[in-house]
């Protein structure tokens, strides 16, 4: 039975909504305290618009991901997103010797649907190429039960460090270890339960990762369905892995913010003028009941992203996602209702066009430029 405060939360969503607060408008109106400096690689970043769709039938054999194929893929993705005359200028374009440069990594669909070993190590042997030190290189996941489960910290070359914010998941997550209060994002939003007047209840802190550890974020996010936020790709990446008080966004089938949260986070100064490059591992990708894999909605995609631009970016990969679906005689994303393997009532992949509306990227389709690169085995 649901708690008198449940209820009144619900209800309070409700009535905003009714009263014709839309997602749009709560994700414009949540303030954000968050000082740093800008820079011209800020989102949308260096080609506003551009996605670079490099696929090849060998990247993935049998289930193992094929380490030559995606040096080439990594290779071909880079130079076609920068223009630039050789992979170390690509590279170059984003960073340069001094730099600290964090790497998201996402381990939520694991073991199924993870970012790959082979990727990762590929975008080290980038930036050492462009001068950066392994010292000067750390690879992220918020949890570190979890991004130990998956092993990330096995495949890294030697000394290149690693991190976390947290220990482990939690439903609650308004701790603030391993984060920092003066980087904030503050919404009219709470648990069910929680006093909207307490600052830890409607606040997200931003991880030290982003704010004290490192001066530039290369994002490697997923290709992945999820049940509130309708798709798990770059935007939700950083949205739900550099800032606590997740849990507020979607705790309940029905209670669901992401459209909201997701835009609101990313538009922080601290994780806007970061995050400098977006790399989409979409060698496998998740059509359905993320984000967690299930192995019978796990598809070989052969095909990663790049982008400066994580809204033109995640608009191209919430297409696949669909294509994917329409082609197992699913409906799309948007239009999806609940399941034995998806239980929220409406799904979010709105928050890539709210996104859009707040400046970090293009949504309109016929802005995006789209380029694809088939490569043969």
């Amino acid at each position: 039975m649901r708690s008198r405060a449940e209820i009144h939360r619900r209800e309070w969503l409700l009535a905003m909504m009714a009263s014709g607060l839309t997602l749009r408008q709560l994700s414009s109106s949540a303030q954000t305290v968050s000082k740093t400096s800008s820079s011209k690689l800020a989102m949308p970043g260096l080609v506003p618009g551009r996605v670079i769709a490099v696929s090849h039938p060998g990247s993935i054999i049998d289930g193992k991901f094929q380490e030559k194929p995606i040096q080439k893929m990594i290779e071909e993705g880079m130079l076609d997103l920068t223009e630039a005359p050789d992979l170390t200028s690509a590279w170059r374009a984003f960073v340069e010797p001094g730099d600290v440069v964090g790497i998201k990594v996402n381990p939520v669909g694991g073991p199924h649907v993870v970012s790959s070993p082979e990727v990762v190590r590929e975008i080290i042997r980038g930036l050492e190429s462009a001068g950066i030190r392994r010292k000067d290189i750390v690879v992220y996941d918020r949890y570190r039960e979890e991004f130990l489960k998956v092993g990330f910290e096995k495949w890294l070359p030697e000394g290149v460090r690693w991190t976390n914010a947290a220990e482990r998941y939690d439903d609650i997550q308004q701790g603030i270890d391993g984060y920092d209060p003066d980087h904030y994002m503050d919404m009219a939003l709470t648990l069910p339960g929680y006093d909207a007047k307490d600052e830890k209840a409607r606040r997200s802190y931003a991880a030290k990762f982003i704010t004290k550890d490192i001066n530039k974020l290369i994002n490697l996010p997923v290709l992945k369905d999820h049940q509130s936020a309708g798709v798990t790709l770059a935007l939700k990446n950083l949205s739900h892995g550099l800032v606590n008080n997740v849990c507020r966004t979607h705790s309940s089938s029905t209670l669901n913010a992401c459209g909201a949260f997701i835009p609101a986070v990313v538009s922080m100064p601290v994780i806007r003028n970061k995050a400098v490059l977006h790399i989409l591992d979409g060698i496998k990708g998740l059509y359905h009941g993320g984000p967690g894999a299930r192995p019978q909605f796990v598809w070989d995609h052969h095909t990663m992203y790049f982008a400066t631009d994580p809204v033109a970016l995640d608009h191209v990969c919430w297409k696949e996602i669909d294509k994917k679906r329409i082609a197992e005689g699913m409906k799309p994303v948007a239009e999806s209702k609940p399941d034995q393997f998806s239980t929220f009532l409406n799904r979010q992949p709105e928050h890539i066009e709210i996104a859009g509306a707040l400046g970090l990227g293009t949504f309109q389709e016929n802005k995006i430029d789209l380029r694809r690169i088939p490569l043969s085995a």
